[in-house]
């Protein structure tokens, strides 16, 4: 028994279903008997007019009633389905006084409807069903809420549209035009990969050593085999593997997961591109990926233009490339090549009154300027190249300069976009790399990189030169649908609690590591840690 408390129009409704059993009638049959979308019916119609004929076939259609209007002997109604709308025509010469009566007291916007009937212009000129008969195939109790644009409704809120995103597409064919983008970007981008050769694969989400990216994971527990597993973060070591295994082009697209905050460009689930292409470099990639998004973004708006948040972007090549370095000394008057510890920085930060939320290692410090100082200003695409070593420790460095690395990340409409290597495939320098992390970082800081042996004993079997490429699908999404909010292009975003319950880091506590998720998992299934 629900526990559902009803209003009084959901219990109106809940009455109809009852009466509705009563007569005999299922209000949730099994099947439909459509034969023909809205779409396929008006196509149907402007056909037969093409032969001069002025009604159309009998055709039997099926969708959500959007609006009812009762004129006495005949009621007008509007469903819709996936591909638009139709017009119904109900008249009691057709059906007969009782049956049209039945119809407009038993059903309801929101109502899913069958209705058969054939193919006519109204004096209006609207392509309608003049229905012969009719049958209800679910009845909705909860009223649909208004469109988000009429103010001063439940449903103006956006947060309430992303909880009840089954609400929000029903009644904004302008947010299914979203996700249906989005599909369209995803196809595009793997047309464009399998055409150059790159072959896709699935590496495995739960791992036992989480890796590739500076992230804090989710943490889980295998009970069978009393085994400490992570959420993956990345899919790059497990791709780069393949690589050994004599692959030269792999990609993956799928589902990340990183234990962060949420903002307008986080979400804790998200789903990520990357692509590893052998003896290629980072400006191999990056002529690779400047090429891949024209296209892509070509394909899907049918421009290299589009519009963001006000702004005119233009995806015409070439598109700008800037060292960090310059980019850096450009926005804040700091020479970063002048300053090789953090001490330093943070001193010349200090007297320019920079002044960062924490101190960190130099690597995090020249991290937290760009994300500052120069990526909102990036609006055009922009490749910002050549990175601190000790934030890259998955980058090859560069000759000329070891503490440096050959990374770019894309940035686009004020946002990181993409990230990318030559990828290190010195097993020696990498577990070097490894070492001098866990010696720079604490325990729970998120840069902190474990050891994984088992890629390092991949990368001794031997690597080809390459490069790689990450990228946020959903914030590629907000682009090209100009969305200010990644929760407007993920279908089901993650969300607080909607009453209390406070997480750990919500209460101002430390959020949990690893390690210390993994002591309250055991503890809670009986298992030893």
């Amino acid at each position: 028994m629900s526990t559902r408390k009803y209003t009084a129009l959901e219990q109106v409704r809940l009455d109809k279903i009852q009466r509705l059993r009563e007569m005999g009638i299922e209000p949730y049959p099994p099947r439909a008997e459509r034969t023909h979308t809205t779409q396929e019916a008006r196509q149907a119609f402007e056909e037969a007019e093409r032969q001069g004929k002025e009604t159309g076939p009998e055709v039997t259609v099926a969708g959500r009633i959007r609006s009812m209007r009762e004129m006495g002997k005949i009621t007008f109604a509007h469903i819709e389905d996936e591909h638009g709308k139709i017009q119904l025509f109900f008249q009691a010469n057709t059906l007969g006084k009782e049956r049209l009566r039945f119809f407009n007291k038993m059903f309801d916007i929101g109502d899913f409807i069958q209705a058969r009937g054939h193919l006519f212009r109204t004096r209006s000129g609207e392509i309608s069903v003049w229905v012969h008969d009719f049958k209800m195939l679910a009845k909705a109790i909860t009223p649909l809420p208004p469109d988000k644009r009429t103010k001063h409704t439940p449903f103006s809120d956006p947060e309430l549209r992303y909880r009840q995103r089954y609400a929000d597409l029903a009644v904004h064919p302008e947010v299914r035009d979203i996700f249906r983008k989005r599909a369209a970007i995803v196809r595009a981008l793997r047309d464009f990969l399998d055409r150059h050769g790159f072959l896709e694969v699935e590496t495995p989400i739960l791992q036992l050593i989480y890796g590739g990216a500076a992230a804090r994971p989710f943490v889980t527990y295998h009970n069978l085999l009393k085994q400490r597993l992570y959420l993956r973060i990345s899919f790059e070591l497990y791709l780069k593997r393949l690589l050994v295994g004599m692959f030269e082009r792999v990609y993956e697209i799928g589902r990340d997961f990183r234990n962060e905050g949420i903002s307008f460009k986080h979400n804790p689930e998200f789903t990520q591109l990357e692509c590893y292409m052998a003896y290629a470099d980072y400006r191999d990639m990056m002529d690779f990926v400047e090429q891949m998004l024209v296209e892509v973004v070509e394909k899907v708006l049918g421009s290299r233009k589009f519009t963001y948040q006000g702004h005119e972007i233009d995806l015409t090549p070439p598109w700008r490339r800037v060292a960090l370095r310059d980019a850096l000394r450009e926005a804040t008057g700091i020479d970063i090549a002048q300053h090789p510890t953090g001490e330093s920085l943070l001193a010349a930060m200090k007297e320019r009154g920079i002044e960062p939320p924490r101190a960190a290692p130099r690597g995090k410090l020249i991290d937290w300027l760009l994300s500052t100082y120069v990526e909102p200003k990036l609006i055009q695409p922009t490749f910002v190249y050549d990175y601190p070593r000790d934030i890259s420790p998955l980058a090859k460095s560069k000759p000329d300069d070891p503490n440096t690395v050959e990374r770019f990340e894309l940035f686009i409409g004020g946002m990181e976009l993409g990230n990318a290597f030559t990828e290190l495939n010195d097993p020696l320098d990498q577990e070097a790399r490894f070492l001098e992390m866990g010696r720079t970082y604490a325990a729970d800081d998120e840069e902190r990189h474990p050891l994984d042996e088992d890629y390092l004993q991949a990368l001794r079997y031997g690597m080809p030169p390459n490069a790689g490429f990450g990228m946020g699908i959903d914030r590629l999404t907000m682009l090209l649908t100009d969305q200010p909010s990644i929760r407007e292009v993920i279908l089901f975003p993650h969300l607080r609690p909607e009453k209390g319950g406070a997480t750990e880091g919500e209460k101002g506590q430390t959020p949990s590591t690893p390690e210390r998720v993994f002591a309250k998992i055991a503890a809670a299934t009986g298992e030893d840690a």
